[in-house]
Parts: structure tokens; C-alpha cells; sequence
């Protein structure tokens, strides 16, 4: 288990250990879950991101392997927990949002239903109380959240201390992107304050759709075709890496062995070094992504001698600002291309204008791309992305600042065979830090330490100013 300044810890659910306290949870009623068995089938599609981690749940299961498919968190809040109160929250907070009115059966790769709550009022979670849990008990109390092919894959609890309580939430990721715990925690704890205090129920503005956003992503991608620019772009793109997308640039081991998954955390930048790599992102006329995906590049070019640098991030599918209020997965993928150049300043400068001008083609699914071109492949387990995150910007910015400031908070994954690995750069607590979600092996936890080492070396070298990178560019390849 990695701790971020004291604050936020990071790990998996087995490094999680909350100790002798008493615990409560909330899943759905008897009555709730006979609403869901019972729902009518949905014309609105499943997003492409939730098709494809429905399908890598499905054929997982069918190699015998078990998916990595959890978010969970928590955060402590002082005091004893008022149970009526977090119950209100927590039903006012589901019935808010209509992705958590959706199941889907997912009966093979190409055909996948989505059963929908026609009401929300039908929605009702309610508390369990379970005493004190051993850890092993605390571990399978986790990992006993139904998958993804029943409704009520997502719970939430209280761990009561003597002075205070932890909240968690554990929720499929099906439901749930970053910016969605973000929202989530937003709302249920906003709630839950204003109720403890005395106040009315709280009046939030209302929250856009997440089933208006699958319903908009499938008819744009549904009108694209081979002569569309953006599919070009990507067929160029999948060309470019052997006819499907990015691989982790060292070995990972064996897919087809269950071994599950590990985390490995490292500070990239203290807070000087932070603010010199921005200045130098700044005066290469660029920003701080720009020189984080100049730093991939390098790292890359050290590790294989490649000339070009191929990578997938992350794009946030939020066009309103109610879309930013909302729960659900809101996600898409963004290719970069960029060419490594003898200085860091030239090379952040292609970094950024490749990430700004493919940002368009986060609205067009790889999957519609594969349709239109069949020879390309789908990626494999080895497929990774990087992302980078700034925790100093909205809608993380009002979160951290109001409840990690002192408070304990944390972050941990279900420890499950990964569907491919996932790098994280993120700017927290003015430091700079990365995160990789690693098959449990040795071979990848190898890789992986070599990997981080060296983007390590790569951002302190280009926020102290060396003239390395020319170095590097002319003399280093191993």
C-alpha cells in the first residue's frame, strides 16, 4: 500500500485492513431487486466502454480468469454515522442517476441487452448491520459485489470508529469513471452533512443523462464510414502498431496464467521539480500533459530504440456542464502520435499538439473503427494506455481541497486479473506522481519497476534543465 501525504491511501482491497470496528452496509431491498429482474428491455445501447467491459468480463469468465472490474473508496467523516440519514443520501444520490437503473445480459460479444428501472422511486437501498469483521471476512465482503450482468453491482457502508466513520463505495465499473466518484462523493456527502446539521434535504440542479450520451455516441459513430477523416486518422493510427492499438513497450508475463493484479506507486516529482517541469512545459509552448507524454516518448525511445512514440489516453466524454455533475462512464480513448525529437521542448511540443488535435477522435469507438475495417485486430492484454490527471482542476479541485485536507481518504483495486495494464500520471498535492496497474508477476512487476525508473528519470532530468535528452535521443538504447 502506497500513502500520498499522509492522506489518500492507494493499494489493492488485501492492503486495505480498517481493523476491529463495526460495520454497515447498503445494497438493494428484496423489493428493488424484484423490480430489476422485472425490467423492460431498454432501446438505448450500452456505451462503448461498458460494451467492452461487459465482453472482457464474459470471455475472461469463459478462460476461467476473474476480471478486474471494481472501484472502491473511501473517506472518513467525523462523528457517529447517522444511519438515516446516510440512508437518505446514499437513495437520493441513486435515483439522481440513470445509470444506475440499468442491468444488461450480455449473450455474446455482438449482443448485449440493457434492462432499465422505468422508475427511480423504485430504487431503495437499504442497511445491514454486520458487527465486527476479521480481515478475510472484510476482503470477501468486497469482492462479494455481483458482476456486471446483475443490477445491483454497486453498495456502499460505513466502517464506525470511536470518533469518526469511514464511507465507502464499491461499484462496478460499469457505473462509475473517476469523475463520477468525484460527483459521487460530492453529492452523498454534501447530503449527508446538510441532513446531520438540522437543514432540509439539499436542491441540486438537474443531472444530465448518462442514456442520452450512449444514445448520441451510437448514432454519431453509426454515421461514420471509411471516408470520414477521424476513421482515417484511426486506421492510420492501428496501422502504425501492427493493426491494432499501443502494447506495453517490456514483457508482462503469461496472460493466459491467473495471477492476478498489484499496484505499484512511485513519486515522480517533489513540488520543486513540479513546478520547474511546468515552467519548462510552458516555455516549450506547451503544458504539463504535453511534457508528460514527451517523458513516455523518451522513456519509450530508452527502452526499444523507437523513433515514434504511439500511445492511447483517456478522453472525458463531458460536453455540459451538467454532463460534469453526472454519474456514469463518460469515457473515451484519444490516439497521440509523437515523433521523438533531440530536446525535450521540441518533442513537448508535438506531444501537445497531437493530444489537441486527436482530442475529436475520443468520440469515435475503436469498435466502429473495426467494423469498417475488419483486418485490424482488437487489442490484447499487453494493449496499454496512459493517462494524466490533475487533481488541482475542477470537479477535483473543490473535493480535495474540502476533504483531503487532513482527512483520510483512499483508493483500492479489486486485485483481479487485469484486462491490460494502466499507467497514471497525476498531479497531486503538488507533487507528481505515477501509478501502474500491474499483472501479479514477476516478470511484469520487473518490467514495470524498470519503466517507472525510468519515466522518473526522464521528468526530474527535464525539470532540472539537463541537456540529457540529446543525449539520449543520439547514444541510448538498451
Amino acid at each position: 500500500m502506497f500513502v500520498f501525504a499522509g492522506s489518500v491511501e492507494v493499494g489493492t482491497i488485501y492492503d486495505w485492513v480498517p481493523g476491529l470496528s463495526s460495520v454497515v452496509s447498503w445494497h438493494a431491498s428484496p423489493a428493488s431487486l424484484a423490480t430489476a429482474r422485472q425490467a423492460p428491455v431498454s432501446g438505448v445501447p450500452a456505451s462503448y466502454m461498458q460494451a467492452q467491459h461487459l465482453r472482457g468480463f464474459c470471455e475472461f469468465a469463459d478462460r476461467g480468469l476473474d476480471y478486474s472490474r471494481l472501484c472502491v473508496g473511501c473517506l472518513d467523516l467525523p462523528g457517529r454515522c447517522d444511519i438515516r440519514a446516510m440512508t437518505y443520501a446514499i437513495n437520493a444520490h441513486l435515483r439522481r442517476h440513470d445509470t444506475y437503473r440499468s442491468w444488461f445480459e450480455c449473450n455474446d460479444a455482438k449482443h448485449i441487452v440493457r434492462r432499465t428501472i422505468p422508475n427511480p422511486a423504485d430504487i431503495k437501498f437499504v442497511p445491514t448491520e454486520h458487527g465486527e469483521m476479521t480481515p478475510t471476512e472484510w476482503q470477501d465482503h468486497i469482492l462479494s459485489t455481483p458482476n456486471p450482468l446483475n443490477w445491483d453491482c454497486f453498495s456502499f457502508g460505513i466502517i464506525q470508529c470511536a470518533d469518526h466513520f469511514t464511507f465507502y463505495v464499491i461499484v462496478d465499473h460499469l457505473h462509475t469513471d473517476a469523475m463520477s466518484l468525484a460527483v459521487l462523493y460530492r453529492e452523498i456527502g454534501t447530503m449527508y452533512a446538510a441532513l446531520v446539521s438540522g437543514a432540509p434535504p439539499i436542491s441540486l440542479p438537474p443531472a444530465a443523462s448518462h442514456d442520452d450520451y450512449c444514445v448520441l455516441q451510437q448514432k454519431y459513430t453509426s454515421d461514420l464510414s471509411l471516408d470520414s477523416p477521424q476513421v482515417r486518422k484511426w486506421i492510420e493510427f492501428a496501422e502504425n502498431n501492427d493493426g491494432s492499438l499501443p502494447k506495453f513497450p517490456l514483457p508482462l508475463g503469461d496472460p493466459s496464467e491467473p495471477c492476478g493484479s498489484d499496484v505499484i506507486i512511485a513519486e515522480l516529482m517533489d513540488e520543486q521539480q513540479t513546478a520547474r517541469f511546468e515552467s519548462a512545459c510552458i516555455a516549450a509552448g506547451a503544458r504539463f500533459s504535453g511534457g508528460v507524454f514527451a517523458c513516455v516518448a523518451f522513456v519509450e525511445h530508452q527502452l526499444t530504440g523507437s523513433e515514434t512514440y504511439y500511445g492511447i489516453t483517456p478522453f472525458n466524454g463531458r460536453g455540459t456542464p451538467a454532463e460534469s455533475m453526472t454519474a456514469g462512464w463518460f469515457v473515451g480513448l484519444v490516439p497521440i502520435t509523437v515523433p521523438v525529437a533531440a530536446s525535450f521542448a521540441e518533442t513537448t511540443r508535438a506531444a501537445q499538439v497531437s493530444l489537441d488535435s486527436n482530442t475529436d477522435l475520443g468520440n469515435v469507438t475503436f469498435d466502429r473503427v473495426l467494423d469498417l475495417m475488419p483486418r485490424l485486430r482488437r487489442p490484447g492484454q499487453d494493449f496499454t494506455m496512459v493517462n494524466y490527471m490533475d487533481a488541482g482542476i475542477p470537479p477535483f479541485s473543490a473535493d480535495v481541497a474540502a476533504r483531503l485536507d487532513g482527512t483520510k481518504a483512499g483508493c483500492y483495486y479489486d486485485g483481479r486479473t487485469l484486462a491490460h495494464p494502466f499507467i497514471s500520471v497525476g498531479r497531486l498535492f503538488d507533487k507528481t506522481w505515477v501509478s501502474v496497474l500491474v499483472p501479479d508477476n514477476p516478470i511484469a512487476r520487473e518490467s514495470v519497476t524498470r519503466y517507472v525508473e525510468a519515466m522518473k528519470s526522464m521528468c526530474v532530468r527535464a525539470a532540472e534543465g539537463h541537456d540529457a535528452m540529446a543525449h539520449l535521443y543520439n547514444v541510448a538504447r538498451v
